[in-house]
């Protein structure tokens, strides 16, 4: 399923870019990590113009869960330069950047790694989403 929607998105993403700058060609096998540095810039560009809070088809907002292995996400935290910035709040995650630590049922889980994210985070206390 995960292989599938990615290669999906991705497919959509090429499409996407190929249409308005003519510059960014992605295969239909690669999947986010697989991707160089400047598609994942201009990936991330792209959602954060359309306001779109979400890594492939999961909302970047809710109830989350960190777990050691088999994650939705693997998360690195950072000082500078973040994907998003991440708000620990206690109840109504419910917007861009507010995630809500559970122990069960969670909207996603994350793994906390150290080398290869998906994506990069700040915590913050105040203003967190994409900026």
């Amino acid at each position: 399923m995960k292989k599938t929607s990615t290669t999906i998105l991705l497919l959509a993403f090429s499409i996407l870019f190929t249409s308005m700058t003519n510059t960014v060609v992605i295969k239909n096998e690669k999947t986010f990590a697989g991707l160089t540095k400047q598609e994942k810039k201009e990936i991330i560009a792209h959602m954060v113009t359309n306001r779109r809070c979400s890594w492939n088809d999961i909302s970047l907002y809710g109830k989350v869960q960190i777990v050691d292995a088999f994650p939705d996400i693997k998360v690195q935290i950072v000082n500078a330069f973040p994907d998003i910035k991440v708000k620990w709040v206690d109840a109504f995650p419910d917007d861009c950047g507010k995630w809500q630590k559970v122990d069960a049922f969670p909207d996603f889980k994350i793994q906390l790694v150290d080398a290869f994210p998906d994506i990069k985070i700040q915590v913050v206390n105040a203003f967190p989403g994409m900026d």
